[in-house]
């Protein structure tokens, strides 16, 4: 921690460190006491008579290193490495003696440091920012999944639907999911999926933007951001784990740094395997008829963050990163539906999936003489090509071509984002915010398929060959002013947003064109009040906008199964939402309680709706409209606390009531939903490296104008035991220990009818983290590994 304390130090002392006059440079040699080896990437560091940092470095490979333009006067110079005990030594620099050479400095082991590293927190925490809430990942969290919906599925206020993977924030899926604080060309339910939990450093939650960010969104944005380490030296982490249910799946993760001189490189890779079993049944009481489904799916992705650092001077930073993703899904499933007892299809279906994402950022960020006056520019663009294949065949049909044929599909979507921000305190205690934004997103769609369907007219013919392209372009400005009084701090702003689509939808000689253009302005106020260190008080308004997604417009057919035919709805209009809330914070002395409830008023709600197909009746047809208004509105609280000193807990609880109201079968339908969730994580110490964790959540059960599910819930029992003296964790945990977690619901619109979905969440998993780089040990094995390389690849840099 020392070592950590000590780095970030040298980060804010750069700004003043080049006010003063730099005349000096400090060399030498460091190497182990007890076997004479030089030792790489050992931090120097060079403090002043007042023991704040001014400057620093690392040896290289052989343990030399060199320190140039250190100020005049009496410094300190601190060899930190951990492992070792520090060395400190006094140095005079004059102009008369400006150069100085250490000459051989020997590092003692110091064993009781090693025992104290830890890179990951045992347990999350959770901070209360101005904008935002903010959970750092621990331990407890990061072992509560291996992918990362999983672990947002035991993030308060978050819930994952582990059946469809969708992702709702205090009960809505408006949310926007954002990873290290850019958008995706993903869904998020697939993006989830591909990320593992070990890669997460930290999990957003911002459910009321200030108008310095994206205003889509209903119930905000999920921010997670990704391990960017940015230690002096070589470190790393790697994580490995199986996971065991009805089958065995796989999963590991390898994050590393190395920092030297004015650059850092990181690097995330994570990875996960395996097969996933799904089943379910759906049951109509008009009919008498009965529909079973049995789906498994054989997933594979990879996962690649990889970037640099470059401090070109103490007010110039460039930042370059890439994010690679690859995603592999062969699926089958069956679906047999039965009238009467009598089974009338018994269908097969095959999808082969691919799907390929790449990322490309850049940010360069100049820092004015002033501190906080900084000016910041950010170019993104993402790719992603997702290719299909499927086939279906009815072995009790196989001359009906509805339910026999193959579909060939291919996706790709590019993605543009450029940001400028300027951020100047104007005052002592005001502060200026100005900003421009370009989004442009392209999204092309071919499907070739010689499935039968209904023509217009009524006729049966071959679906015909069908494409699409469809452009959004995003022209954005924004304005932000805050200032702190006393004890009050108000921050008030403004988005002006230009809104444009194009798209071209064509099925055989059949042409559709969307367009639209909205001009919109986006306020945004919070004002925040902290009568004492421990209190905090937050109100805060924002207007937000749920823009119609490409599924929900494309008139086209998008898929279509046995019983349930999908299109969208080129007429949608956005949803407008105005959103309140506040929330209170309070700091006790074994931890923290935060209490919050907030008030959503939603302009033409776009919802999803089941109609009867009007070509064939005993078919749904699934679709998009927009209903009346309706009111959302909530209740929040959590509590983190250490009930003992071998016992810390985070608990939380949220009641959300809405009111919706809509038409479906040409009936006027209106509902009133309350829906109460709670959870509680507990970490139990029971030795200095044995520890134990007990995690409970209830879910409870929700209405919607068509459909009422039943409440779900899960608990999760693990253990985690540090090994190789503190270097190593090895983890333990059983996952819905009970099965409590099932989609359950019943409905009476477009036809009555009841169901269950059920999936493998009862599994229990093994895995092993180990952390290298900074040791004794670890330095010795890099050099080697080095020095073996050298003829080869050139190492992983």
């Amino acid at each position: 921690m020392k070592n950590l304390l000590s780095i970030l130090m040298l980060f804010v002392s750069m700004i003043t460190y080049a006010q003063v006059p730099q005349i000096g440079s400090i060399s030498g040699k460091i190497i182990d006491a007890t076997t004479q080896e030089e030792l790489p990437y050992v931090n120097i560091v060079v403090k002043d008579a007042k023991n704040e940092i001014l400057t620093g470095g690392i040896t290289n490979d052989n343990g030399l290193f060199t320190i140039e333009k250190i100020p005049a006067g009496e410094n300190i110079i601190e060899i930190q490495f951990i492992g070792y005990k520090t060395e400190s030594r006094k140095v005079n620099f004059t102009k008369e003696t400006a150069n100085h050479n250490l000459g051989t400095v020997a590092l003692v082991i110091d064993a009781a440091q090693l025992d104290e590293v830890t890179v990951i927190a045992e347990t999350s925490t959770i901070e209360q920012r101005i904008d935002r809430k903010v959970i750092n990942v621990g331990k407890d969290l990061t072992s509560a999944g291996t992918t990362a919906s999983e672990l947002l599925n035991n993030v308060p206020s978050v819930n994952v639907d582990s059946q469809t993977g969708n992702i709702s924030l205090r009960g809505n899926e408006n949310v926007r999911v954002l990873v290290d604080g850019k958008p995706t060309n993903i869904s998020a339910a697939q993006l989830l999926k591909q990320i593992p939990s070990t890669s997460i450093k930290q999990v957003e939650l911002i459910t009321n933007p200030s108008a310095k960010y994206n205003p889509e969104g209903m119930s905000g944005m999920i921010n997670i951001i990704l391990h960017k380490n940015a230690n002096q030296g070589f470190n790393g982490s790697v994580n490995l784990g199986v996971t065991r249910g009805v089958n065995t799946r796989f999963n590991g993760s390898l994050d590393m740094n190395y920092k030297t001189g004015k650059v850092n490189f990181f690097t995330n890779y994570g990875y996960n395997t395996g097969k996933n079993d799904n089943y379910g049944f759906v049951n109509r009481s008009d009919n008498n008829s009965n529909s079973l489904f049995e789906f498994d799916s054989d997933n594979s992705s990879h996962l690649l963050k990889f970037g640099a650092d470059i401090y070109l001077n103490e007010k110039n930073t460039l930042s370059l990163y890439t994010i690679q993703n690859r995603y592999d899904n062969y699926s089958q499933g069956t679906t047999k539906i039965s009238d009467n007892g009598m089974p009338v299809i018994d269908a097969f279906n095959i999808q082969d999936s691919k799907s390929d994402n790449e990322t490309y950022n850049a940010n360069y960020k100049i820092e004015f003489e002033k501190e906080g006056h900084n000016l910041e520019f950010e170019a993104n663009y993402s790719k992603s090509d997702s290719p299909e294949s499927a086939e279906n065949s009815d072995i009790l049909n196989l001359t009906d071509g509805f339910n026999n044929y193959i579909a060939d599909i291919n996706n790709t979507r590019e993605n543009q984002l450029y940001n400028l921000d300027y951020t100047n305190p104007i005052s002592e205690k005001g502060k200026l915010e100005l900003g421009l934004e370009v989004r442009t997103n392209t999204s092309d769609n071919r499907n070739n398929t010689d499935q039968l369907e209904f023509a217009p007219d009524g006729t049966i013919r071959t679906t015909p060959l069908t494409n699409f392209t469809y452009d959004r372009n995003i022209y954005s400005a924004y304005a932000t002013y805050g200032h702190k009084f006393e004890k009050v701090t108000i921050q008030v702003g403004a988005r002006l947003e230009q809104y444009e689509i194009d798209g071209t939808f064509i099925k055989g000689n059949e042409t559709q064109n969307v367009t639209d253009e909205i001009f919109s302005i986006y306020p945004s106020t919070f004002i925040t009040y902290n009568p004492s260190e421990k209190n905090q008080f937050q109100v805060s308004y924002s207007r937000r906008v749920d823009r119609p997604s490409l599924g929900q417009i494309n008139p086209i057919r998008e898929w279509s199964t046995p019983r349930i035919t999908s299109v969208g709805n080129p007429d949608l209009e956005p949803q407008f939402t105005n959103s309140y809330e506040f929330n209170y914070t309070r700091q006790i002395n074994n931890g923290s309680v935060t209490f919050g409830t907030f008030y959503r008023k939603v302009n033409d709600n776009i919802t999803r709706i089941l109609n009867i197909d009007p070509i064939d009746e005993d078919k749904v047809l699934l679709s998009y409209t927009n209903t009346d208004s309706n009111n959302r509105y909530g209740l929040e609280a959590s509590v983190n606390y250490k009930i003992a000193k071998w016992w810390r807990a985070n608990a939380s609880a949220d009641l959300y009531v809405q009111k919706e109201s809509g038409i479906a079968n040409d009936n006027q339908l209106e509902v009133t939903n309350n829906a109460f969730n709670a959870r509680i994580s507990n970490s139990f110490t029971a030795s200095k490296n044995l520890r134990f964790q007990l995690f409970a959540m209830y879910r409870g059960g929700g209405r919607s104008i068509q459909f009422e599910t039943d409440p779900m819930t899960m608990v999760n029992a693990g253990a985690s035991l540090n090994v190789l003296k503190g270097k190593g964790t090895v983890s333990f945990r059983v996952n819905d220990i009970f099965k409590g977690m099932r989609f359950k619901f019943k409905s009476e619109n477009p036809y009555p009818s009841n169901g269950q979905f059920n999936w493998e969440s009862r599994t229990a998993y093994l895995g092993f983290m180990y952390r290298f780089g900074g040791g004794e040990n670890k330095a010795r094995r890099r050099k080697s590994r080095d020095n073996n390389e050298s003829q080869g690849s050139g190492g992983f840099l």
